[in-house]
């Protein structure tokens, strides 16, 4: 399968494409697998993503296939409906999907074959948490990659954004008593 490995801010990812669309973006470099020489796809792919990696660009503009069911695809095209810069609530993408299960979403988004590109980062939780990210790094990339599309935010939006706000204080007990 035709694939390319790019050394980015978050370290190698690799991208594999299929009949002339991106199937999956993975963390890491491809060991094992024959490689023919990069598609025109591949390319183009590799040209976007360090343009977004260089802050000239925050929406990719490539033919996508990731593989899943109905549910999953229609996550993922919601995910990418969400515009840089901003983010939605798990329980955001439940409504605007007519599921009755942020969790649902959860796994959905966990499962996104090709994250960055379709922004499974931008998904926080309800409340203004930061959430969960299942790609390498964890929470320290999701924060990244929000933090380099804050940058074509304004401030008052930035601010706005779970990765700025402070974590709420840890209930204390009253003095005088044990914890």
């Amino acid at each position: 399968m035709p694939h390319l490995t790019l050394h980015t801010p978050l370290g190698e990812i690799t991208v594999f494409e299929e009949g002339g669309a991106i199937l999956a973006l993975d963390w890491g470099r491809a060991y094992g697998i024959d490689n023919p020489a990069p598609t025109p796809v591949l390319r183009e792919a590799a040209a976007q993503l360090h343009d977004y990696f260089d802050g000239k660009r925050v929406r990719f503009d490539l033919p996508l296939a990731p593989q899943g069911s109905t549910f999953r695809q229609s996550v993922w095209a919601a995910l990418c409906r969400i515009p840089p810069g901003q983010t939605r609530s798990y329980i955001d993408i439940a409504r605007e999907i007519g599921c009755g299960s942020p969790r649902a979403i959860g796994q959905a988004n966990g499962a996104n074959p090709i994250p960055i590109i379709i922004p499974c980062h931008r998904v926080v939780a309800a409340g203004g948490g930061i959430g969960g990210y299942s790609g390498e790094g964890g929470i320290a990339t999701k924060r990244f990659l929000l933090a380099l599309e804050a940058r074509g935010v304004s401030r008052e939006e930035a601010a706005t954004l779970p990765l700025f706000r402070t974590s709420p204080q840890r209930p204390t007990a009253p003095q005088g008593t044990q914890p």
